[in-house]
């Protein structure tokens, strides 16, 4: 579901706060997920918490694109969290990318984590959530419900997922420091909760 406009006119009153929604949905209790950009864009997007918009990352006024593959699922952040490992770092949502075709920016989406994606970038620790639709319908990897059968019945999936981590920004900047399962997605999750 997409809760509000990303800006269209006549509709600036009506915005919502992303960052301050619930991390658990209140019906089904399964933790959700933002999305930012959706899959297969290369156009880097990012919620601006104060202006209470998805705009397009910009350096020295231009749009960032990646300059690799287009994003392989739909990247965003688990509303409700505040990851902050050092008092000088700014504090941002819990990252995730869910597994399922291209959703609007703007979209929350009930999600099954599956996985941890540990990346080192620059010799900063970053864990990624990696996550499925709760619901079966929106599934593009219909067995994968948890770490073993994801790895089991989708054994390319945590290859091509390295790859295009490592390759979306300069050369060398990021690392796989290592993947964990499901479990520790959660824990994560729960770890950064306001």
């Amino acid at each position: 579901m997409t809760l509000a406009s990303t800006g269209a006119p006549g509709l600036s009153g009506c915005r919502t706060d992303y960052t301050d929604l619930p991390t658990y949905s209140a019906e089904r209790k399964l933790v959700q997920v933002v999305v930012e950009m959706p899959a297969g864009t290369n156009q880097e997007v990012r919620y601006n918490t104060s202006a209470q918009e998805f705009q397009p990352v910009q350096q020295a006024g231009v749009g960032q694109t990646i300059e690799f593959l287009p994003v392989p699922g739909n990247l965003g952040f688990v509303p409700g969290t505040q990851v902050s490992d050092s008092p000088a770092s700014v504090a941002k949502p819990v990252p995730a990318l869910v597994l399922a075709e291209t959703q609007p920016a703007g979209t929350v989406l009930e999600v099954v984590p599956l996985a941890l994606l540990l990346l080192d970038s620059n010799g900063s620790l970053e864990p990624v959530v990696v996550a499925i639709p709760a619901r079966p319908a929106q599934r593009i990897l219909p067995d994968a419900t948890d770490w073993a059968t994801l790895n089991r019945r989708y054994p390319g999936v945590r290859q091509s997922l390295s790859l295009w981590f490592q390759h979306r920004g300069r050369p060398g900047a990021t690392r796989i420091a290592g993947w964990k399962d499901e479990k520790a997605a959660e824990q994560y999750i729960r770890r950064w909760l306001r």
